[in-house]
């Protein structure tokens, strides 16, 4: 078995060095490389926005490409990409916690006005303020797949009322207790009535890209707070610059960006308003998502379906 490395544009030492010994685990004989040229056909690829040219030499006789990120819009779009390919997605691997730790982090800041206070201590200024209290603080997570689920729980834990959307109905038995699940039956808006917190974690879709309006924006409570870790083009910038500046948001912490790195000359940087911190809410890790995929790979030479194969209708 010929497994291929193609982060193009990345890192792919880390993975070259755990995969090896997750594959003896997993009891798989495997040659596992970083792709060139005019290598040889390999019957797996772990990537990460496979270039034209990996596609041109390698998408054909490939059993299966695993991405080594949550989201796979960045694959989706690749030319080369057989209509018959599975695509794997990481599920969680570690990003989870990380992404409801940084969540949690901006909805405390906010929660408590910190902002204002470091304000205060630069001026050398004692203020007091009351505090609003979690849970009359109701925080919506849009999107409610491995990664929205433990945000919201980790939100519902720390005393917010939580609310979650996802676009299919689900098995009320899924539920997390706690949490008010709602889906497209309900309709978007009646997710959006009264939020005093939106958290994105949706996956960039036909549906999903430019969701995030200045219309939107107004159906909940006034001000509001965003948080978006999810892509940066589910939010309409400009939009989202008007709603802070007529005050339908009282601010906003960015981690994702249309693009990426965020433009020197992009308002996002200065306005006062606006946190921006360079995409780090959850990284992949490797340790822990390569022994995940070589379980996968094991399951898939014995003929088992796995988990985390894309369905291409819907982008995710």
């Amino acid at each position: 078995m010929k497994i291929a490395i193609h982060i193009n544009g990345g890192r792919p030492d880390s993975w070259l060095a755990a995969l090896p010994e997750v594959l003896r685990a997993a009891r798989l004989d495997a040659d596992v490389s970083v792709w060139g040229p005019g290598d040889a056909q390999a019957d797996f690829a772990i990537s990460w926005s496979p270039s034209p040219a990996f596609m041109a030499e390698q998408a054909a006789g490939l059993q299966a490409l695993f991405s080594v990120g949550a989201g796979v819009d960045h694959i989706l779009g690749v030319a080369g990409l057989p209509d018959s390919l599975p695509i794997i997605r990481v599920e969680d691997a570690g990003m989870g916690a990380q992404m409801a730790h940084y969540v949690s982090w901006a909805a405390l800041r906010h929660l408590y006005g910190f902002d204002a206070l470091q304000a205060s201590q630069r001026e050398r200024r004692w203020t007091s303020r009351l505090f609003a209290e979690a849970d009359r603080c109701t925080v919506g997570v849009l999107g409610m797949g491995v990664l929205g689920e433990q945000v919201a729980a980790t939100l519902d834990g720390l005393g917010f009322a939580v609310r979650g959307f996802s676009r299919s109905v689900r098995d009320p038995q899924t539920y997390i207790p706690g949490v008010q699940h709602m889906d497209a039956s309900h309709g978007l808006d009646a997710f959006l009535d009264g939020l005093n917190m939106l958290v994105l974690l949706a996956p960039l879709t036909r549906e999903t890209q430019d969701l995030i309006t200045l219309a939107v924006l107004r159906r909940m409570a006034r001000p509001s707070y965003l948080i978006n870790v999810a892509r940066g083009a589910l939010v309409v910038d400009s939009d989202l610059l008007a709603a802070l500046d007529e005050g339908t948001l009282a601010g906003a912490t960015l981690d994702v960006f249309r693009t990426e790195p965020l433009p020197e000359s992009h308002p996002f940087w200065t306005h006062p308003k606006i946190t921006v911190t360079p995409h780090i809410s959850a990284k992949t890790v490797v340790s822990t998502s390569a022994t995940q995929i070589a379980g996968k790979i094991a399951a898939l030479t014995r003929g088992e379906a796995v988990s985390g194969v894309v369905d291409r209708s819907r982008g995710y």
